[in-house]
């Protein structure tokens, strides 16, 4: 299949997983607290309305007590409209998590190929942009799990490219996001690297970097609560918005793509 424009947001479908209350032992960089799994649940809950509200059929997977950070269903697998990749997480404590989503993506697609190799790809570390597909290397994403993902996803039609991700930043998608019809939201360090060539980008405001990662879904920007400079600066790119709480995602470095899995079925 060729690489549509609008493929980077254009969903009929999402995977998402309730957090368990063990997401009080997530991974994270800095610590500032345990997140709460009740709070996180009713964050979670608004989340998964504002997707179905953006048109789309969501499937809620129960929590999984054993995996702490299982409610990022982004990491272990991405999804298009040909079929579904398991990834490998780049974390011990992770590991596990693309067996256990396995069969939610049996249930929705034909065809569910494992990362071939060895090597690393954190979902989190994979942008789609409207006609490639970056995959940004970072303490979770190896080289050897990059080009093995690349090499797939050409194998299916797929433009990739492999990019170093700056220091400092997790993931790739911490520090930016696709808002669609060619316009990328990026902190300053994201959007002086050259990663995104003529595109128009968005520069997040100074003090709201965790702004950066928000989603795109149909006709709406999904954008985390209490950064107004970032909003302003999406509505004034032309695009309209949904706020959400992600105060305990936060906690465990997550942000809003993490929370789904996106993809559309025709």
């Amino acid at each position: 299949m060729a690489h549509r424009p609008d493929l980077s947001f254009r969903f009929t479908h999402a995977i998402t997983r309730t957090p368990a209350d063990s997401v009080a032992d997530g991974i994270r960089a800095v610590d500032t607290g345990n997140p709460s799994g009740e709070k996180f649940r009713a964050e979670h809950e608004r989340y998964v309305s504002a997707l179905q509200e953006a048109g789309l059929t969501v499937d809620v997977l129960p929590q999984l007590e054993t995996y702490p950070d299982s409610c990022f269903v982004e990491d272990p697998a991405f999804c298009l409209p040909e079929g579904a990749i398991q990834l490998r997480p780049g974390t011990a404590s992770r590991e596990g998590e693309g067996a256990e989503i396995r069969a939610a993506l049996e249930s929705r697609f034909g065809k569910v190929v494992d990362l071939p190799g060895n090597g690393h790809v954190d979902g989190g570390d994979v942008l789609m942009l409207d006609d490639v597909i970056l995959i940004g290397l970072s303490a979770r994403t190896d080289r050897e799990g990059a080009d093995a993902f690349a090499g797939l996803l050409g194998e299916w039609g797929y433009k990739a490219e492999v990019c170093e991700t700056p220091d400092g930043v997790l993931h790739f998608k911490t520090a930016c996001s696709t808002l669609g019809d060619g316009v990328i939201l990026a902190t300053k360090v994201m959007a002086d690297s050259g990663f995104f060539g003529d595109r128009e980008i968005v520069v997040v405001p100074e003090g709201e970097d965790y702004a950066a990662n928000v989603i795109r879904v149909n006709d709406v920007v999904m954008v985390p609560e209490g950064y107004p400079k970032t909003l302003a600066a999406i509505e004034a790119a032309g695009f309209t918005t949904v706020v959400l709480p992600t105060h305990e995602a936060r906690k465990v470095d997550g942000g809003l793509s993490c929370l789904s899995l996106r993809f559309a079925l025709d």
